[in-house]
């Protein structure tokens, strides 16, 4: 049975959409910022889009295979202008800001 591609590259559209959600809701969980809890809100509509385009994606019709790669381009599109705020202060790693290890401020810390 042959997969195109490009469908592979949607699935993959659909994972970075998952994980980018996940991302922004463990930043909400740590600091309690309005910008990232409204992102982990609409992050699971925007991922529920991502795997629908995938799905679609996976029919293999040509026409429908370039629908789902729309689809997860809207997806990723809707994510990004969300105004999240700044969480980060410049001396963090590139792994930290990639997994969402935000610092956690002095008002959220339980002692």
């Amino acid at each position: 049975m042959y997969v195109d591609p490009i469908t592979y590259v949607v699935a993959f559209g659909a994972v970075v959409v998952s994980f980018l959600w996940l991302r922004d809701t463990r930043i909400y969980a740590r600091t309690g910022l309005e910008g990232y809890r409204k992102a982990a809100y609409q992050g699971v509509l925007f991922t529920a889009l991502g795997w629908f385009a995938a799905a679609v994606a996976g029919l293999a019709d040509t026409t429908l295979l370039y629908l789902g790669c729309g689809l997860v381009l809207l997806a990723m599109y809707l994510q990004s202008r969300i105004v999240r705020g700044d969480v980060w202060k410049g001396n963090e790693t590139a792994w930290q800001r990639l997994i969402g290890s935000a610092p956690i401020p002095e008002n959220r810390r339980n002692h």
